[in-house]
């Protein structure tokens, strides 16, 4: 199946990359309708072993795996999005025809591919991608993959959260998730966007 935008990663920066790009449908934007996402993940984001306490927003105490649950629900009620548990194991091809492949011997097309896997590990076999050590991870051996500004490994090709090489904070992940989503989508719209709502006058 074809994809406008694959994600590998179902963490803090992949669901909320995931979450702004559905988003910004149903708005009157013609190049935003009809798109359709795909989530890639494993199941095994360290948000599974996380409680959070100092998340804005968020209530004190609230369990990883709680929030990953709001933020999948949130995601569904814009639709457009689907959900695969496999792992990626290689990403070839370039912006408008990439071809994203799974351990189960899946194949999936996509306009773009955002890399959002994680700082543990990169075993995805991925053209142009240059791997290194994460300079801000707290523990040593985590990686991140290089990019050359605003998270653009090349052209069609994003890296988000702790692979981009932010700090291992939910905000901080889910912020590059949300500013590679509005990158993906000012270029669709050929000038820079922003997704906001604002209540209905009473």
């Amino acid at each position: 199946m074809r994809y406008d935008v694959v994600i590998i990663g179902g963490g803090a920066s992949g669901l909320s990359c995931a979450l702004t790009l559905a988003s910004a449908q149903g708005r009157g934007w013609e190049w935003a309708e009809n798109r359709r996402y795909l989530v890639l993940d494993t199941g095994r984001s360290d948000m599974n072993r996380a409680l959070f306490k100092n998340v804005p927003g968020v209530p004190t105490g609230t369990l990883g795996t709680e929030l990953i649950d709001r933020i999948k629900e949130q995601i569904k009620g814009f639709g457009g999005v689907d959900f695969v548990e496999e792992r990626a194991t290689k990403v070839e091809g370039s912006k408008g025809s990439f071809r994203v492949y799974t351990e189960g011997g899946k194949i999936y097309e996509s306009e773009y591919v955002v890399l959002a896997s994680g700082f543990h590990r990169f075993d995805i076999e991925c053209e142009g991608v240059k791997v290194v050590d994460n300079p801000k991870s707290p523990k040593p051996g985590r990686v991140m993959v290089e990019h050359y500004g605003d998270y653009k490994v090349r052209e069609g090709l994003y890296v988000a959260g702790l692979l981009a090489g932010v700090s291992s904070m939910f905000t901080a992940a889910a912020g590059s998730g949300v500013q590679v989503a509005i990158n993906i989508l000012s270029e669709w719209a050929g000038k820079p966007v922003v997704i906001h709502d604002v209540p209905e006058e009473s």
